[in-house]
């Protein structure tokens, strides 16, 4: 339920999952994505406070030019018992005039933007005729992955992997269940991606779940799980094949985990960052270059589009 105190508007967690669908979601996250590359958002790094091992407290603050919001995303991070990690949190939006008028779960804005800008990239980066996807992990990422990229992809497969093969399959039941499309679960990461035109990782893994040498020519590739500098889901081979996409090369070049062990090791430098993805949309710089040619998107999510996203939520609450 909506509670609304004087200007503050709040969103819980069920109101953003009624009021916020994954197709909403696509345009607000496509204009947070070209303003971040188009100076028309001011941001600074997240902020990181350690709580103890496995615990996380991060905050990440920015401003909408344009739009003429500001504000930030408070968020902890919790390992679980089981691997895991709980993430729960508040935006929090601020008028441009300096007041507070809008807070959302940031649990709920978080899996519903994350999955619209990977959905984004894709559009901008796989080929036209892809139509098989693997999704290497089997939490809630990976369900809202498998639906956003069906909003801009005709699918006719979706291949999945998790660490537990009984959950695992258990999930691909629940992704036919929930989507209609054919789902199936893989032995192996290597089995899943081998052939797949479409890769998302949404996994919490360390150290490198995902080869590059078994990917296909012309497969895309977003990398999404590993929001740190300490851990990777794609090997270094990945980030070196690749036509390397970010969401902001700022915050990767210091914690895309992936890109800065690669860049540790030798094998590339930070020119290896072909583009923002807000440049590729808006016709900066190109996308993918061949047919055969391997993209990633790595995306680490970002103040703007949580901002974003809860800015078009307050405006529809306003507006209705």
């Amino acid at each position: 339920m909506v509670s609304e105190q004087s200007a503050l508007v709040v969103f819980g967690a069920e109101e953003v999952r009624q009021r916020l669908t994954l197709q909403q979601a696509l345009a607000p996250v496509r204009q947070a994505m070209v303003a971040l590359s188009s100076d028309a958002v001011r941001q600074l790094l997240r902020s990181f406070i350690s709580l103890g091992p496995g615990q996380t407290f991060a905050i990440m603050p920015a401003a909408l030019m344009d739009e003429q919001v500001f504000g930030a995303k408070l968020v902890s991070v919790m390992a679980q018992a089981d691997g895991r990690k709980a993430h729960e949190g508040l935006v929090v939006l601020f008028d441009g005039k300096g007041a507070p008028v809008c807070v959302a779960d940031a649990g709920e804005v978080t899996a519903i933007r994350t999955a619209a800008a990977s959905a984004v990239a894709t559009d901008a980066l796989a080929l036209a005729s892809a139509a098989t996807l693997a999704v290497l992990g089997t939490g809630r990422q990976a369900m809202a992955h498998i639906e956003a990229i069906a909003l801009v992809r005709s699918l006719r497969e979706v291949v999945v992997w998790g660490r537990e093969p009984r959950r695992t399959q258990d999930f691909a039941e629940a992704v036919t269940a929930r989507t209609g499309l054919p789902a199936r679960a893989a032995a192996s990461a290597r089995a899943a991606v081998e052939g797949t035109s479409i890769v998302c990782t949404v996994t919490t893994a360390v150290d490198p779940i995902l080869n590059g040498a078994w990917l296909a020519p012309g497969a895309h590739v977003n990398v999404v799980g590993s929001s740190g500098p300490s851990a990777a889901e794609v090997d270094t081979a990945l980030v070196l094949r690749s036509r390397f996409i970010v969401d902001h090369r700022e915050h990767v070049l210091v914690h895309g985990g992936e890109f800065v062990r690669a860049r540790a090791e030798g094998a590339v430098g930070d020119d290896h960052i072909a583009a923002e993805i807000g440049a590729v949309l808006v016709g900066q710089v190109e996308g993918r270059q061949a047919p055969d040619q391997v993209t990633v998107y790595k995306s680490l999510g970002h103040a703007a589009q949580d901002l974003a996203v809860t800015a078009w939520l307050y405006r529809q609450h306003r507006n209705a």
